[in-house]
């Protein structure tokens, strides 16, 4: 058994006879039981309190007394104390034969009555009884006073935590819930919530979610906690989280789900308003991302753009090389091949009688000729050649050459030639122009071995700023198109180097697109080439257009200078090439003038300040210490209206020299210096 909580008085005796109450309180304090004697029952009244065991009285005692106090002190005892009261009494028997004993049960409540005279065993016995009733009255006492404690515990957490503590019973689907349990979903704390309102209350997104963590519960008995929206009376949503437990009873049938809910709206907001920050740092992160991508685009952009740059200049730099190469080495064979056709041309005159030393000659010059016309291509790819610009009829000129076209290409071939028309003029050589678009139809023609068409075409066009190949302004452009074998990329790349060809060996010198290309960039223009393998080549030759009317073209006029046809004339010679000089001297001498040689500008123009007066002056352009167009200029100040004749291999005047003089370009023959000296005297 459970102690007794000290106290000052376990048993109360009272009784008006001294004697029964020495005896209770004898037989009390023999049993171990000590006791208090109160002398009247307002003493007895004033004593009681939750600490006395029992109380000990006579029945005597409670006749003709106000038992108003005594009823009241009983009445209003703690719900656990139920005070057990001996009643000693003089009569024995059922209410029949003591109707007061009937009455004091009725007025006391928790009563025994011992009658009188009593063994002292059956006192002590009945005390006994009353005191282990009250000992269990404060155990009960101890586990509500824990109980209301751990209530009161629990309370405060929840209300801390602001939780509501709910309960649904699962036979009847009653559910008991808390103020702020029903708080959480929209109610006040005097409003009604049934299960039926709960389910209503659930967002109708997340009742079948939370219906079947409810179902899992009941089979399986683990605890469900489950997060969902809930919409208040008033239309707002709100975010709940409920967590329950499963109750069993003694049979493990479940009877209830007991649980408490919390208001995670806050939680919910937080964590929307972090999934919006999280997909705007992923929008941004993406937008970065692209922003990269297109900088690392533009970058590698860039520096593929500078790569094709400087590729396109280490090309231009070659090309260059190559060209000045080209020229120079034109412009040596034209002096060379100036002796050779010179001293052919003499000696065959000496040999007229012997037709074997004829035929001989007659194939050396030939030879000499097409080496000729060879250097005349080099010096076109070097853009050395002797131009002379000026406004072209480029429809013209194409609708002329059409049948000169085709018979260059044979019978195999079609030419078609669409020229719009009022074609502005292009400021162009004729000439070369004309040899470029021969040029370009017999690479056309060579490409299509089994035959095919040729179309020729000249559209104007309108070059934007930006280019990196062409000034902005109007061009015709000039088209020769075919439909041959085409090039692919590498071969295309290659196709305006000089000395490179497709054809077999023997079939092509490799320098028509080179020649065309020197001509187009000397214009100003560009050759532009696009080739696919299997779809043909489209060659485009880009000309600028010319500023003034073919009517208003200049034409050549010749020199100042005395005319006087009759009779040799004195003239000097300068060269700095001896053989050539000589080869020079000889056709002059042949054609029955004077000449006086020079190897050098400063020793020619010694010769004019010593004196010495000539009818005319021929000088080769290309001289070390003094140039022809020095001499020139150096002379006419000396001796104004002199008639000069400049030859060259290049016959191109640098840029800012602008002299009124003939020019006869390497190798020329004596009836070509025949003709020119012809006009200038």
């Amino acid at each position: 058994m459970a102690p007794i909580p000290e106290r000052d008085v376990i048993g109360l005796i009272h009784a008006p006879l001294g004697r029964d109450a020495q005896i209770a309180a004898a037989l009390l304090e023999e049993a171990g039981l000590p006791g208090k004697t109160a002398p009247t029952l307002d003493a007895l009244v004033a004593e009681l309190n939750e600490n006395v065991a029992f109380a000990v009285m006579t029945e005597e005692a409670l006749r003709s007394v106000d038992l108003r106090p005594f009823v009241s002190w009983i009445e209003t005892q703690p719900s656990w104390s139920d005070l057990p009261f001996i009643i000693l009494t003089a009569r024995g028997g059922g209410p029949e034969r003591n109707p007061a004993a009937a009455r004091l049960s009725e007025v006391l409540g928790n009563v025994s009555f011992v009658e009188r005279p009593f063994h002292p065993t059956t006192f002590i016995s009945v005390v006994r009884s009353a005191m282990r009733a009250r000992r269990r009255q404060y155990e009960a006492r101890a586990r509500m006073e824990a109980l209301d404690e751990g209530e009161r515990r629990l309370q405060t957490a929840l209300e801390a935590g602001r939780l509501g503590a709910w309960e649904l019973d699962i036979a009847t689907n009653v559910l008991t819930t808390s103020a702020t349990c029903r708080g959480i979903f929209g109610r006040g704390p005097d409003d009604s919530f049934t299960y039926d309102d709960l389910i209503n209350a659930i967002h109708p997104d997340d009742v079948e979610r939370m219906k079947e963590a409810v179902r899992k519960t009941l089979e399986t008995g683990v605890d469900y906690a489950i997060a969902y929206r809930t919409v208040w009376p008033d239309g707002s949503i709100h975010g709940g989280e409920i967590r329950a437990q499963l109750h069993r009873d003694r049979a493990g049938k479940p009877i209830k789900l007991v649980g408490v809910s919390a208001d995670i709206t806050e939680r919910l907001q937080a964590e929307e308003q972090q999934r919006h920050l999280n997909e705007l740092l992923e929008e941004r992160v993406a937008e970065r991302t692209r922003e990269l991508q297109e900088a690392h685009r533009l970058v590698l952009a860039e520096v593929s753009q500078r790569e094709r740059a400087e590729e396109q200049l280490r090309q231009a730099q070659k090309m260059e090389a190559i060209g000045q190469l080209t020229g120079g080495v034109a412009h040596d064979f034209n002096n060379l091949l100036m002796a050779v056709l010179g001293n052919l041309e003499l000696l065959r005159k000496h040999v007229a009688g012997d037709a074997k030393a004829t035929r001989l000659i007659d194939g050396a010059l030939q030879g000499a000729q097409r080496g000729a016309s060879l250097t005349q291509r080099l010096l076109a790819f070097a853009r050395r050649q002797d131009l002379q610009v000026g406004p072209v009829n480029l429809a013209g000129l194409v609708t002329e050459m059409e049948d000169l076209l085709q018979r260059s290409v044979g019978s195999r071939i079609a030419i078609e030639v669409a020229v719009p028309e009022r074609l502005p003029p292009v400021s162009a050589d004729a000439n070369q122009v004309e040899l470029a678009l021969l040029n370009l139809a017999v690479n056309a023609r060579d490409a299509m071995p089994d035959g095919g068409t040729i179309r020729i075409e000249l559209n104007e066009a309108e070059q934007p700023a930006g280019s990196d190949t062409l000034a902005p302004g109007r061009y015709v452009v000039l088209s020769v198109i075919d439909q041959g074998l085409g090039m692919d990329a590498e071969t295309l790349q290659k196709a305006v180097e000089p000395f490179f060809s497709t054809k077999e060996l023997g079939k092509g010198t490799g320098l028509g697109l080179s020649m065309v290309h020197g001509l187009a960039l000397q214009l100003d223009g560009r050759l532009q080439m696009k080739s696919a393998p299997g779809q043909g080549t489209t060659a485009e030759l880009w000309i600028p257009v010319s500023t003034a009317d073919v009517e208003d073209q200049a034409h050549d006029v010749a020199p100042a200078g005395p005319r006087d046809d009759a009779g040799p004339k004195r003239i000097l010679l300068v060269d700095d090439d001896v053989l050539i000089a000589m080869s020079s001297a000889d056709m002059l001498s042949d054609l029955g003038h004077r000449v006086v040689e020079a190897h050098s500008g400063r020793e020619a123009l010694a010769l004019i300040d010593g004196g010495a007066t000539f009818d005319l002056l021929i000088t080769d352009y290309s001289m070390p210490g003094m140039t022809g167009a020095e001499l020139a200029k150096a002379a006419r100040d000396r001796v104004p209206g002199l008639p000069i004749l400049l030859a060259s291999g290049y016959a191109d005047l640098p840029s800012g020299v602008e002299m009124d003089v003939a020019r006869l370009a390497k190798p020329y023959s004596q009836d070509q210096l025949a003709s020119v000296l012809g006009k200038m005297l």
